[in-house]
């Protein structure tokens, strides 16, 4: 589980309801901020209107990519560049041929086909096109769901307003019947809320998270393109060690074995 996403989120509700009931009225005020209408016009209109731009399949993927931030990636790219060295260091020794034996033991889908794809004798340039054709499919399709909660990000402000101007023209309609200026006005007011409540605590975090996640993702894949093709080069494991950690930071650059004999760079 990613604790960032589940503390972030309920943090951010508790600090809203805090400020809420810090008041007079105490818990009694949370019913001034719940409105049927209003959560119909800004939740509602926002959903529907970005269902409206996306195929039915799209939007329901994009729906579901909402639980995606609460798991954390299962990358660990020290590891999988001390993977790619192990390999390289058999390839050295026993031939590319041997690797056929050591991808079945191999948990990543990506990178396993890029070590078929060296063992079939493949060109190294269409390894690399048929590497980064999938790569990008990936990124697309990840993307897409990034771009979703963009734009539920930009249409729950716009409902907001939408619906703010219902309450307004609602009450100047009414100024002749004081009881009337109150509801319509709470109503309009609302709607803002949950808009920026929609855009601000739901939308645009979940985007930014699904961004974080590819662009972790693109960068292990990256580095795994880059490992295979150094290994179909037959370049020395020590040099194809330093060129993958030149991806990462410097503090993240230990793999797990010299971690275990704490070895420094």
């Amino acid at each position: 589980m990613d604790l960032a996403s589940i503390i972030g989120l309920l943090v951010c509700i508790v600090l809203v309801i805090f400020g809420i009931v810090s008041g007079d009225q105490g818990f009694a005020a949370l019913g001034n901020f719940l409105d049927a209408a209003s959560a119909l016009i800004t939740f509602g209109g926002a959903f529907c209107c970005v269902m409206a731009s996306y195929t039915m399949p799209s939007f329901i993927n994009g729906l579901k990519s909402f639980t995606l931030i609460f798991k954390s990636p299962s990358l660990n790219t020290p590891q999988i560049i001390a993977k790619i060295i192990e390999l390289s260091n058999v390839a050295r020794k026993e031939g590319l041929l041997s690797l056929e034996e050591a991808a079945g033991d191999l948990d990543d889908a990506f990178l396993k086909k890029g070590i078929l794809l060296i063992v079939d004798g493949t060109d190294p340039e269409l390894v690399r096109a048929i590497m980064e054709t999938e790569l990008t499919s990936v990124d697309d399709r990840h993307r897409k769901n990034i771009g979703f909660w963009q734009d539920v990000a930009a249409m729950g402000p716009a409902w907001g307003m939408i619906g703010t101007l219902i309450g307004l023209i609602n009450m100047l309609k009414m100024l002749d019947d004081p009881s009337a200026i109150g509801p319509n006005m709470a109503v309009a007011l609302i709607t803002t809320l949950y808009g920026s409540i929609l855009a601000n605590w739901i939308a645009t975090p979940t985007a930014n998270k699904l961004k974080a996640f590819n662009n972790e993702e693109m960068l292990v894949k990256e580095i795994m393109i880059e490992g295979l093709l150094s290994i179909q080069a037959g370049e020395n494991p020590r040099v194809i060690e330093e060129k993958l950690k030149s991806f990462l930071a410097p503090k993240d650059r230990q793999t797990p074995q010299e971690e275990e004999n704490g070895g420094e760079e």
